[in-house]
């Protein structure tokens, strides 16, 4: 067995390396990677954020999980924060990696986790990425006695999380409901949330069958509202990718939501129709937010996860007992009630998370990345070469992307239609143009890369 794995950090390739060494394929990999990560990037992922992946087992059809937590249905709110308790849902990323298991790993998910385990305990390093986000998120560590306690001394160990991770090794769902869940929903309404016992055991991950589009040979899958895949989908193949991105955005701000509150228009988000929309203002713009995972192997499994806690460092909240950092996804509703993505408890907030799969007539492409937002267009500038190029060449590429009325351009572009935006030239490659990661089989040959960006690496792993 060999699998192509990429991701953001080097502890997760290790990860995925001692698994695929116990026998693993593409998606134990995919998950002892993901698992690594939430423990090693806090400031971008925790088993307290949502997940939401694309996976295709081999010879089957491509699926879509989408583990997106709801807000608690005692909350009542009339202003939304950036920050703090009221911003936190329901975390989804321990049930997103037991469904995820279930797909088409070969090892049990504790065994998966084992890595992670062991990072939590023993401690690591802090990554460049990593102390880059505790410098620039000071005050909001400070302000949190569970994140100072944890990131502002000289080593980087976390015995809480280590144990709230032996726990779910032994059963996944005592996160959700048990002895665990007790003691974390305790703390989270200590710091003031409103999420309940009986919240946390109303969750379960949804896997369905993903939005598709084929443009060439290629048959891109994404995953259906309320993340915004049928965003990537209206964009990927465009000719006039700037002006289409722009349409694209504004039909996302006025249409996404959870089709749990309402309908959802897919038609309208995947501009096949010509609807006009009331501007809207963008929304808070996260730093930090999000990884994304992505591993193929040679008998053609392939996966894509993202996982993701919002803002840097999420809701600024670790609670304590559990060494679990806290997403503050729920800052994405609308406090419109006639808007798709309006508040409402057990509802979920609209997601920015964009994981694809592409399959080929020989072969299939994982490919997903960090960047907010900007997501869908930054997947669809990679696609149309994302058979030929040299994977590490093409996710190292000079990028642009769409932000409100600015289009953000990294030096060594060809010159751009900006459609009437404001352009604006960055000093070099930046953060904001998203942290690709890319895994490959073609005509049975596996490889990867890794967006220089962060702190990653690609791999193929041979057992």
């Amino acid at each position: 067995m060999s699998v192509a794995v990429a991701a953001p950090h080097p502890a997760a390739i290790e990860a995925a390396r001692a698994v695929v060494a116990d026998g693993g394929n593409a998606f134990d990999a995919a998950l002892a990677a993901a698992g690594a990560l939430a423990v090693v990037y806090p400031h971008q992922c925790s088993v307290g954020g949502d997940l939401v992946a694309m996976v295709r087992p081999a010879g089957s059809a491509v699926r879509a999980v989408l583990s997106i937590g709801a807000a608690a249905r005692d909350a009542r709110v009339e202003s939304m924060p950036l920050r703090g308790p009221q911003t936190v849902t329901v975390p989804g990323a321990v049930a997103g990696w037991a469904a995820v298991q279930s797909l088409g790993a070969r090892l049990p998910l504790g065994a998966l986790l084992a890595p992670a385990i062991g990072f939590a305990a023993g401690g690591v390093e802090k990554s460049k990425g990593l102390r880059t986000a505790i410098s620039q998120g000071l005050d909001v560590i400070r302000a949190d006695p569970g994140l100072a306690a944890v990131l502002l001394g000289p080593t980087f160990v976390q015995p809480a999380l280590a144990e709230t991770l032996a726990g779910i090794a032994r059963d996944w769902r005592s996160f959700y409901a048990g002895p665990l869940n007790r003691r974390l929903v305790a703390g989270l309404r200590s710091l003031g949330s409103a999420l309940s016992e009986a919240d946390f055991a109303a969750h379960a991950a949804e896997v369905g069958a993903p939005l598709s589009r084929t443009v060439g040979d290629v048959v891109w899958h994404a995953a259906p509202p309320p993340v915004q895949g049928a965003t990537f989908l209206a964009v990927v193949g465009s000719r006039s990718l700037v002006a289409d991105s722009r349409r694209a955005q504004a039909a996302r701000n006025a249409l996404l939501g959870d089709p749990r509150g309402g309908p959802v228009s897919i038609d309208g988000l995947l501009l096949r129709t010509r609807e006009a929309f009331d501007p809207q203002p963008e929304p808070p713009r996260p730093t930090g937010d999000t990884v994304a995972v992505t591993a193929a192997d040679d008998e053609g499994n392939a996966v894509t996860i993202i996982q993701s806690v919002f803002e840097s460092f999420g809701a600024g909240l670790l609670e304590p007992s559990t060494g679990v950092v806290l997403h503050n996804r729920g800052t994405s509703f609308s406090l419109d009630p006639a808007h798709p993505a309006h508040f409402a408890g057990g509802l979920r907030p609209p997601h920015t998370l964009c994981p694809t799969i592409a399959l080929t007539p020989d072969g299939v492409v994982a490919l997903g990345c960090q960047g907010g937002r900007a997501q869908p267009w930054i997947l669809a500038q990679l696609a149309p070469d994302v058979l030929t190029a040299d994977a590490a060449e093409l996710v190292s590429r000079p990028r642009w992307i769409v932000r409100g009325d600015d289009l953000i351009v990294e030096p060594g572009l060809p010159p751009l239609d900006p459609a009437g935006l404001t352009v604006t030239t960055t000093a070099g490659p930046h953060d904001d143009a998203g942290h690709v990661q890319l895994a490959r089989l073609r005509s049975g040959t596996l490889d990867a890369g890794s967006d220089p960006r962060a702190d990653g690496l690609a791999a193929v792993l041979t057992i």
